[in-house]
């Protein structure tokens, strides 16, 4: 789940080769019963309706639907479709499309520091979850939708940002690009708005009932001082602009460039914001953050400029081999023990952090109940907060889904009503 986390929060500022990863999610859609058919249940073509109490026929057998998107020219089967979230579809070439992706982030995130046995079982445990990832956007998208909310504006300005980062000079151009790689530049946006819509529905559905009380930082900071005993250190953030191949005069450019988002910056302009739009460098995405650095694990040049700086400084625009670089020094800390003033963003995050896991697999795991979800057989997801395969679920008459809907508020982050109510 904290990959699930980690690449919602990420994704908008990705590259376009990152980017473009199909994820299931669409409309919202109606909720399940509170009894589940005994029968095995066949996947449901979209837009079929189930069958009520109301209108099937007493004596009829029931015809599986198909499982499979059908070309109805050729009768032949185009697309499996092996997961069925309310009304939308997950399909095979999603799924195997996720474990890709899976198996892609596994070795980044391995690299450099895992042996060829703890690569495979990274790889593994995360291909592992792909469907009920899939399974979980699809739901929160599903959720924002159903919440009314527009974002738009932000879809925008995220495509704006990528494609200041690709260095390209139009959306036309950003069209293109994702064009000759291959994909369809609508589903490029579509994963861009779910992936926001998901954040925004995080943020305000889980995110915003975690709070973190100064008593409880500095309860963390007195019982784990030995934590914060380090060597003097900086934290530092960079935007870099390559210069490598390029002609003199676009050199001349992109140091003006350079000099431009300083001038930003200085003038008010966050760093981080300015390294996901103009930095060249690999850790745009996360806002430039380099790392935290001792004294001896930087060139002396750079070592010499910035442990004489103070928190929140820049550097001037230096010029590198690489191309020309700004520094910020995120955070100075003194040899010794750290102060709780230094520390206590660190504290947060980390206590923010551990609880919004299971707060947000919770969430889901209530969005689950609520909806219906059905898998095709051979295809296992594990359910959140608990070791149970999904079970196969049948579809409901429209009274029961009403009654489940009117409790759906109280449901998510209070006592469940008991089943007589």
């Amino acid at each position: 789940m904290r990959k699930l986390l980690v690449f919602l929060a990420l994704c908008g500022a990705l590259p376009i080769t990152i980017l473009a990863q199909d994820n299931s999610a669409n409309s919202p859609q109606p909720k399940p019963a509170d009894t589940q058919d005994k029968s095995t249940p066949a996947l449901e073509k979209p837009g079929m309706a189930p069958a009520t109490p109301e209108t099937s026929p007493a004596p009829a057998k029931k015809t599986p639907p198909p499982a499979a998107k059908v070309d109805p020219n050729s009768g032949h089967v185009v697309e499996e479709i092996i997961a069925r979230v309310n009304n939308e579809i997950i399909t095979r070439s999603e799924y195997d499309k996720a474990r890709a992706t899976a198996a892609e982030d596994a070795k980044q995130d391995c690299q450099n520091h895992c042996t060829p046995e703890q690569l495979e079982i990274a790889i593994e445990d995360r291909q592992k979850n792909a469907l009920r990832d899939l399974i979980d956007q699809s739901l929160l998208v599903q959720r924002g939708k159903d919440m009314g909310i527009s974002v738009e504006p932000e879809v925008i300005k995220k495509l704006d940002q990528i494609r200041i980062q690709n260095n390209l000079g139009s959306m036309e151009d950003l069209e293109k690009a994702v064009s000759a790689q291959g994909l369809n530049f609508e589903d490029f946006k579509n994963n861009l708005r779910n992936g926001v819509l998901t954040q925004r529905v995080i943020s305000s559905e889980v995110g915003s009932h975690i709070t973190i009380g100064h008593d409880e930082i500095e309860k963390y900071y007195n019982e784990h001082k030995s934590e914060f005993v380090r060597p003097e250190q900086v934290a530092l953030r960079s935007i870099e602009v390559n210069t490598d191949k390029k002609s003199p005069e676009e050199i001349v450019e992109l140091k003006k460039k350079a000099e431009t988002t300083l001038k930003r910056i200085k003038d008010g302009d966050d760093f981080g914001e300015m390294a996901k739009r103009f930095s060249d460098g690999s850790t745009a995405k996360q806002g430039g953050f380099l790392g935290v650095y001792k004294r001896g694990e930087l060139s002396k040049e750079l070592e010499d400029v910035v442990f004489k700086m103070r928190k929140n400084e820049v550097t001037d625009v230096m010029d590198t081999k690489q191309g020309f670089l700004i520094l910020q020094v995120l955070e100075h800390y003194d040899e010794g023990e750290q102060s709780l003033a230094k520390v206590e963003p660190e504290i947060t995050d980390k206590l923010y952090s551990g609880r919004m896991e299971p707060a947000m697999r919770e969430y889901v795991k209530t969005l689950r109940e609520q909806s219906y979800v059905v898998i095709k057989p051979g295809f296992q997801d594990i359910a959140g907060g608990g070791n149970s395969e999904i079970q196969e679920v049948s579809a409901t008459p429209e009274a029961s889904k009403k009654n489940k809907k009117a409790h759906k508020k109280y449901v998510l982050f209070g006592k469940k009503p008991d089943s007589g109510q």
